[in-house]
């Protein structure tokens, strides 16, 4: 990987590129614009090809390099892979592809889950290729092997999400379908593998209870950032940045659903017509 300073890359004042199969990885932005203010965000939303927890490893690979090739278009000099399926499947290949900092979202979010477990059981919930992927169990059990790990796939939380309906009794009845596995066998906290569950989470705590911690990596991704670049000389000074945001397919509704992700406006979304 190529060591980048502020002498020799102007590293500092270049975009973060951030992308994520539609909406979901705004929840990473939301953090990203609360701790890292001067930093501009080059967004993609990859909403023609969503979901990616449907698709094979093959399949997803493919598409994380071509969304990363059209932020390198912007000079970024990180990009954070906001999908947990692609982060499952794609940064090895992404990182051999690309000579800047590649961040996914399972690390940061198993590390937490770790620190906050009281009784060594974590669930986690994510896509069918995210969880028969077992990265996160994998990385947990990395960090500490006693720990008792129960995956669950809810794929349907993603379409929910993607057309709003985020507090429909729909979504609760389904929410306690799939959470009831989990709940049963004591876990206390919950790991929400997908940047989509977030606006879920109002939902999924109704059916976990108030015992167990609801994990949400943006937060934890957004430090891991700002360690990197840090370590790298590469925070940006602007005191105004420009961020950029595009999607593959119906703007329209990226924006719609994705203000509410994002919790404020976004302005001159573009379509990419790469796919």
């Amino acid at each position: 990987m190529r060591v980048f300073n502020r002498k020799n890359g102007n590293m500092d004042n270049r975009p973060i590129g951030i992308f994520d199969s539609g909406v979901g990885g705004l929840t990473v932005v939301k953090q990203m614009l609360r701790k890292l203010p001067y930093e501009e965000i080059v967004y993609l939303g990859d909403t023609a090809r969503v979901p990616y927890g449907t698709k094979s490893p093959e399949t997803i690979k493919r598409f994380a390099v071509e969304n990363a090739e059209f932020l390198m278009r912007f000079k970024v000099k990180l990009i954070v892979v906001a999908c947990n399926t692609a982060s499952s499947t794609s940064l090895d290949i992404l990182r051999e592809k690309f000579d800047i900092p590649i961040v996914g979202v399972i690390k940061p979010g198993a590390e937490k889950a770790v620190t906050v477990t009281r009784n060594n059981k974590i669930g986690i919930i994510g896509t069918h290729t995210t969880v028969k992927s077992r990265a996160y169990e994998r990385e947990i059990k990395r960090i500490n092997k006693n720990i008792k790990v129960l995956s669950q796939a809810c794929p349907i939380f993603v379409p929910l999400v993607e057309e709003g309906w985020v507090n429909e009794d729909v979504t609760y009845d389904i929410a306690k379908k799939y959470l009831k596995p989990l709940v049963s066998k004591r876990v206390d906290t919950l790991v929400l593998g997908c940047t989509h569950y977030p606006l879920l989470k109002q939902v999924i705590s109704r059916v976990t209870g108030k015992n167990v911690k609801i994990i949400d990596s943006a937060n934890s991704v957004t430090e891991e950032v700002y360690n990197i670049l840090m370590a790298l000389g590469g925070l940006s000074e602007k005191r105004k940045p420009k961020h950029k945001f595009f999607a593959t397919d119906a703007v329209e509704h990226f924006v719609r659903i994705g203000e509410k992700f994002l919790g404020s406006k976004i302005t001159n979304a573009k379509r990419v017509t790469y796919v």
